[in-house]
């Protein structure tokens, strides 16, 4: 709690020196700038300063809009950017996909070049360490990249979100994601809670420890999100609470399976559609974002 205390301190005392100099002051809370606007990543040395929901990302490398098992998609949104690390996981992934037999998937967002929050689309994806990887197992047209902005993209839930799309899941999805989270570098994967329970009614033998990386959450219907965990070259990277020491298939599904569910039919008050207010950005996320 003191170390949280002092950290609070020194942020605000950065943000009053940045304001005495007569710095603007979307520049002293980094958290004001549009950080879609940078068209490229911040020069240095890979570091990546806050969390998910509440960082940015210096030295930022782009991923190839085409390769080995992928293609990118929504280009124009220029957010295919990400540790060095993450490129390399997607590239390999890829790779590990096109060996076993998948046609190649579509890679969705990732971060900005900078990181930082995006205007739409996501609270998080602000560290260069999340990947949005659609679940459409369909044959890819070899189109380029600026043709690839509107594409079939699947559910594989109903559309009242009550049970599992028969037509469009099939068991290659249960080995698309298990490659995908068998990765060390794999902190957690996000999926629609229906999907997770049917990972846990069939996943019943063999080694299931890629399961407990697996969680429920809002959306995801259509993709699964990929966070890595924070690189070590990154001291300033916060990352997520460790997840339970479970596979997430009891009370924590059940919670999914009862409330949410109830919200998404209407039963249940949703939830503020505002959310909480955003989080404090790290300070030095100012410098980042001014950065040649």
């Amino acid at each position: 709690m003191a170390a949280r205390s002092i950290s609070d301190r020194a942020v605000v005392f950065v943000a009053a020196v940045l304001l005495a100099v007569g710095v603007p002051a979307a520049a002293a809370n980094p958290g004001l700038e549009d950080w879609s606007k940078p068209p490229r990543a911040a020069r240095g040395e890979p570091r990546i300063f806050g969390g998910p929901a509440a960082g940015c990302i210096a030295g930022a490398v782009p991923l190839a809009s085409d390769g080995v098992g992928y293609q990118t998609i929504r280009n124009s949104r220029n957010r295919h950017w990400g540790h060095p690390q993450t490129v390399r996981y997607m590239t390999e992934l890829g790779q590990k996909l096109a060996r076993a037999g998948f046609p190649p998937v579509y890679i969705g967002d990732m971060s900005q070049p900078r990181g930082g929050p995006m205007a739409f689309g996501h609270a998080s994806h602000q560290t260069g360490l999340d990947i949005d990887i659609w679940f459409s197992l369909l044959p890819k047209a070899a189109l380029p990249p600026a043709q690839r902005e509107q594409v079939p993209l699947p559910w594989l839930v109903t559309q009242d979100q009550t049970a599992i799309d028969r037509k469009n899941f099939d068991s290659r999805h249960i080995d698309l994601l298990r490659i995908a989270a068998e990765d060390r570098r794999v902190d957690r994967i996000f999926v629609h809670w229906q999907i997770k329970k049917h990972l846990c009614q069939v996943v019943k033998s063999g080694d299931r420890r890629w399961l407990s990386k697996v969680r429920a959450w809002w959306g995801h219907a259509e993709h699964f999100h990929v966070r890595l965990a924070c690189p070590t070259d990154s001291p300033a990277c916060l990352p997520q609470a460790p997840l339970a020491n479970n596979d997430g298939c009891g009370e924590e599904l059940n919670w999914w399976l009862t409330v949410a569910q109830e919200q998404v039919r209407g039963q249940r008050p949703a939830a503020e559609q505002s959310g909480p207010p955003r989080p404090q950005m790290p300070a030095h996320c100012a410098t980042v974002y001014r950065s040649p």
